[in-house]
C-alpha cells in the first residue's frame, strides 16, 4: 500500500473548503434556515433519499456493473458519490432560478451537510472499507474543524456584521465560485500528479454516461414521487426536492475522501467520479431550469383555478 505525503494541494483544498463553509455561514440568513424547519415531511424525504436510498440503489447498480470491464476503482468512486450529502450551493441556486421553495432548499442543504459529517464517513466505510487506521474520533474531529467550525464562525460573524454585510452587498456568489474552483483545481492536481494512476479512457467515458443517467433517472423518480396525488407537496416543494435529493457536495466530499481514505493508493481514481458529478449536476440542472419553471408555473395556475371553482 502506497502512502503519499500530505501535499500543498491538499492543504490549499482544505483551506478552500473551510473558506467556502465560512462564506456559507456569512451569506445564509439565519431566519431563512429556521423558516423551513417545520416542513418535516419534506426534510425527511430529501435526507432519506439522498443518504439512504441513493447509496443503496447505486450499490445494487454496481453489483451489475462490476461484471463489466469498467475500471473497478472508478466504480468505487461512483459509490463514494452516492454517499455524499447535498451541496450547500448548487441545489439552492437552481431552486431559486426556477422559483421553487428556496427556504426548504437552503435548510435541507445546510442540514444535510451537518448530517453528512456523521453519516457519510459511516457510509463510506460500510460500502468501501478503508485501508487507513484513522479512528472515527480523528475523522469526525477533522471534519468538524474543516466544515462545522467555519460555518458556525460565519453565522456568529453575520450576527455582528449584519448591517455592514447588507449595506455593502459583498459578492459572496463570486467568492464562492472562486473558492470552489480552487478545490476542483487542487483536487485535479493531486489526482493526475500521481504517477501510479492509470485512467482508462473507455471506462471514463462510460462513467460519465452512467453519471448523467443516474442523475436524470433519480430526478424523474423524485419528481414522480413528489407530484403523485396525496403527496402533500406543492409545485415549489417539488422543485426543491428534485434538486436537493439528487445533488451531491464536492466541497464536503473531497475533504471527506482525503480524511477517511488518507494514504489510500487508489484515492485519486476514486475521486474522479465526484469531480465529474459536480459539473454534470450543474449542467443538467441548468438545461432543465426553463422546462421545470414552465411546469411549475402551469401547475400553480391549475391549483389556483381549482381552488376558485365552486364546490
Amino acid at each position: 500500500m502506497v502512502h503519499h505525503r500530505d501535499s500543498g494541494g491538499h492543504l490549499i483544498g482544505q483551506a478552500a473548503a473551510q473558506r467556502r463553509c465560512q462564506r456559507g455561514g456569512l451569506s445564509l440568513k439565519t431566519e431563512e434556515l429556521t423558516s423551513a424547519l417545520l416542513h418535516v415531511r419534506l426534510h425527511l424525504f430529501v435526507q432519506s433519499f439522498t443518504l439512504v436510498f441513493f447509496p443503496l440503489a447505486v450499490w445494487l447498480l454496481l453489483r451489475l456493473l462490476s461484471l463489466t470491464a469498467i475500471d473497478q476503482w472508478l466504480l468505487k468512486g461512483l459509490q463514494t458519490v452516492s454517499c455524499m450529502p447535498p451541496p450547500v450551493s448548487s441545489a439552492v441556486i437552481l431552486t431559486k432560478a426556477v422559483g421553487g421553495n428556496e427556504a426548504a432548499a437552503i435548510f435541507n442543504s445546510a442540514f444535510g451537510s451537518f448530517l453528512g459529517i456523521v453519516v457519510t464517513p459511516l457510509l463510506l466505510l460500510l460500502f468501501l472499507g478503508s485501508s487507513s487506521s484513522v479512528p472515527f474520533s480523528s475523522i469526525f474531529s477533522q471534519l468538524f474543524m474543516t466544515v462545522v467550525v467555519p460555518l458556525i464562525v460565519g453565522q456568529v460573524c453575520r450576527g455582528f456584521l449584519r448591517e455592514c454585510l447588507e449595506r455593502r452587498k459583498l459578492p459572496f456568489g463570486t467568492i464562492s465560485s472562486v473558492v470552489l474552483l480552487m478545490i476542483i483545481y487542487t483536487t485535479f492536481c493531486d489526482t493526475f500528479s500521481n504517477p501510479n494512476i492509470e485512467l482508462d479512457p473507455t471506462s471514463l467515458l462510460l462513467v460519465v454516461l452512467i453519471i448523467f443517467s443516474i442523475q436524470l433517472s433519480f430526478m424523474l423518480l423524485t419528481f414522480a414521487f413528489s407530484t403523485r396525488s396525496g403527496s402533500g407537496f406543492s409545485p415549489a416543494d417539488t422543485v426543491a426536492i428534485v434538486f436537493c435529493s439528487t445533488h451531491k457536495s464536492l466541497t464536503l466530499g473531497i475533504p471527506m475522501l482525503k480524511i477517511v481514505f488518507e494514504g489510500y493508493e487508489h484515492l485519486s481514481l476514486i475521486s474522479v467520479p465526484l469531480l465529474i458529478y459536480h459539473p454534470a449536476q450543474i449542467l443538467l440542472g441548468s438545461v432543465l431550469v426553463a422546462t421545470i419553471r414552465s411546469w411549475m408555473t402551469s401547475r400553480q395556475k391549475a391549483v389556483k383555478l381549482s381552488a376558485l371553482q365552486p364546490v
